[in-house]
C-alpha cells in the first residue's frame, strides 16, 4: 500500500522540523498511540492501541529515523508486533519546504505492509485503514501547529 500527498502548514519550516522530531508531538498525533518514547538520534520505541475491522490489537515496536537532512527531509521506518493480530511494516520519506504563501509545504510519500490476521481482512479493508490513519494523523498533526485553527479561518 502507497500513499503520497502533501499540506500547507502555517508555521515556518524549523517549527515544523521541530515539532516531527518531538516525541510528545508525534505521541500526540499518532491515532491509538499509548507511549512513545526515546529520541531522533536512538530512535523510538512505541505502542499503539488500534482496530481494523473487526480485529483490535495492541502494536508494539520500533519507529527510526534516517537520511536526515536537518530542516529538510528524512525517512521514518516503524515495525510493529501485534500478537495473533499480525504485524504491521512500513515508512515515509517526508520533506519540506517553503509555501510560495507563507508557511511550510510538508509532502509525504508512505509505504505499509501488514501480514497475520490484519492481512487477512482483504487488502481495500486494510488500504482505507492505513490511508485514514495517515490523515489522521497529519491532519492532527497541522491543527497542533497551527493552533487548532483551520488554514482557512486563519
Amino acid at each position: 500500500m502507497e500513499m503520497h500527498a502533501s499540506r500547507v502548514i502555517a508555521a515556518d519550516r524549523m517549527t515544523v522540523w521541530a515539532a516531527l522530531n518531538d516525541a510528545e508531538v508525534l505521541k500526540a498525533c499518532i491515532p491509538g498511540c499509548d507511549e512513545l518514547t526515546g529520541s531522533p538520534e536512538a530512535g523510538f520505541a512505541a505502542t499503539v492501541t488500534q482496530k481494523v475491522g473487526p480485529v483490535k490489537a495492541t502494536f508494539r515496536g520500533e519507529v527510526t529515523l534516517s537520511d536526515i537532512v536537518p530542516g529538510e527531509s528524512y525517512t521514518i521506518s516503524g515495525e510493529g508486533k501485534g500478537g495473533v493480530a499480525g504485524f504491521a511494516k512500513g515508512g515515509a520519506q517526508v520533506r519540506l519546504s517553503d509555501a510560495e504563501t507563507g508557511g511550510t509545504v510538508l509532502t509525504y510519500d508512505v509505504s505499509a505492509k501488514v501480514g497475520g490476521k490484519i492481512a487477512q481482512l482483504g487488502s481495500r479493508l486494510v488500504d482505507s485503514f492505513a490511508q485514514k490513519m495517515a490523515d489522521q494523523f497529519f491532519e492532527r498533526f497541522q491543527n497542533r501547529l497551527e493552533g487548532d485553527t483551520p488554514a482557512d479561518q486563519g
